[in-house]
């Protein structure tokens, strides 16, 4: 369990680098989404793991509705930019 666990925390760790490191605004939003996917997949397991339903269903809300805010704020930043 910890296992998996450590190798997704690892693997969070990637996107959250080249967050950082990137200067161009459509790759950090691509990391962020990135990251908000592979939190939420974290938290779909630990919610397995425990046997906590209520636990999975925040992390599917997460999974189904925050990508959605992000992509929406990408669209109006650009939309931003053509003016």
């Amino acid at each position: 369990m910890t296992v998996v666990l450590m190798a997704m925390i690892l693997a969070l760790l990637i996107p959250i680098y080249e967050a950082w490191q990137e200067d161009d605004i459509w790759q950090t939003m691509l990391a962020f989404a990135s990251i908000a996917t592979k939190t939420s997949v974290m938290i779909l397991v630990v919610s397995v793991l425990r046997d906590d339903w209520m636990i999975g269903v925040v992390g599917a809300i997460i999974l189904s509705v925050g990508n959605a805010a992000l992509m929406l704020l990408a669209h109006i930043i650009k939309r931003m930019g053509e003016l």
